[in-house]
């Protein structure tokens, strides 16, 4: 991975919003906006997190109400988490949440602003995008080696921007691997704000001197309701004979209910996907906790929940990481 020093004097890849706000492109492979994975750092970001939350669990909930309302007034972040409607955080705000206090951009660029970005609780989604975008690396790299001709697509279920799928390519010619074919990277989701900036961010990833520059990549966005999986269906019918992963970063395993976690799971199955990775919100007390008193409709499974639901669809976990607020899975067939 390239140093501190190696970045110095390379300007941030940018790339524009819908409403024109120009945003930091995430790399993971740039110190800049890598985690340190290594058991110690992990073990001190995760005490941090805790200790975090211990502090606001100590808070009566009335005056962290008051506190939350009146920091949201100068803080798009916390407006986005605490005063906004729907069950769903969206993808490109999730995404602003990944940059860190110094790469904020305005208008999300407040001291309040910068006080949530700097959080543990922000830095671990990052580190769950820089997680499911090894996992995806990690299972891409032998197939790709085995099949050279073959088409690469990337399947990602309510993927906003996909920036997993970028990083995972980013990861994948870091290390060599066979990347001169076409490669797809397939956006599955209802909203149009997440896929227009990843579609600008990939752009800005293959220009000139870029990471992925001179690789024939595809962004394809399609409107996608998972609980009718019928579009799924019929994009996988139509990447036959491809090598082909699916992913889903905070979304459908966190979000979606059983039955639409399991329609997924099948459809994915029978249209011979090689892999399946994504995030899988925790079960422990303090999540269950937070969820009730949250908007957003997340289902704590942890990996004893989703296990199961997994196997009634002919996947196994076959590998995970643990990011404390969620574990980010590596599904191969049973």
């Amino acid at each position: 991975m390239p140093t501190e020093a190696d970045t110095e004097s390379r300007p941030l890849l940018r790339a524009q919003t819908r409403d024109g706000v120009s945003l930091p492109v995430i790399d993971v492979t740039d110190p800049r906006f890598h985690v340190a994975d290594d058991a110690a750092s992990l073990r001190a970001l995760f005490e941090r997190a805790a200790d975090e939350a211990r502090r606001h669990q100590r808070m009566p909930q009335f005056i962290m109400r008051f506190m939350l309302r009146r920091a949201a007034r100068q803080s798009l972040i916390l407006r986005a988490l605490f005063g906004g409607e729907g069950s769903f955080l969206d993808g490109l705000t999730t995404y602003v949440m990944k940059l860190g206090a110094d790469h904020l951009p305005p208008p999300f660029d407040s001291p309040v602003d910068k006080r949530v970005a700097s959080s543990a609780q922000l830095k671990m989604l990052r580190l769950r995008t820089q997680q499911v975008a090894t996992l995806l690396a990690d299972g891409l790299g032998e197939a790709l080696g085995a099949e050279a001709a073959a088409p690469l697509h990337l399947v990602n279920i309510a993927g906003g921007p996909a920036i997993d799928s970028m990083n995972a390519l980013i990861l994948l010619r870091q290390r060599g691997a066979d990347l001169k074919r076409p490669v797809v990277i397939h956006v599955l989701d209802r909203d149009d704000a997440g896929p227009f900036f990843g579609r600008n961010a990939l752009g800005a990833l293959t220009a000139d001197g870029a990471p992925l520059n001179g690789l024939d990549i595809t962004f394809d966005h399609r409107h996608y309701d998972w609980n009718d999986t019928a579009a799924l269906e019929g994009l996988l019918r139509e990447t036959e004979g491809g090598i082909v992963c699916a992913s889903s970063e905070g979304g459908l395993f966190e979000y979606g209910d059983d039955d639409a976690v399991v329609a997924n799971l099948r459809a994915l199955r029978a249209g011979n996907v090689r892999a399946v990775t994504g995030s899988v919100t925790g079960n422990t007390e303090r999540h269950r906790r937070n969820i009730t008193v949250s908007r957003f409709k997340l289902h704590p499974r942890g990996l004893e929940g989703f296990g199961p639901l997994a196997a009634r669809t002919g996947w196994r976990v076959a590998r995970s990481e643990p990011a404390q607020l969620s574990d980010q899975v590596w599904l191969t067939p049973a």
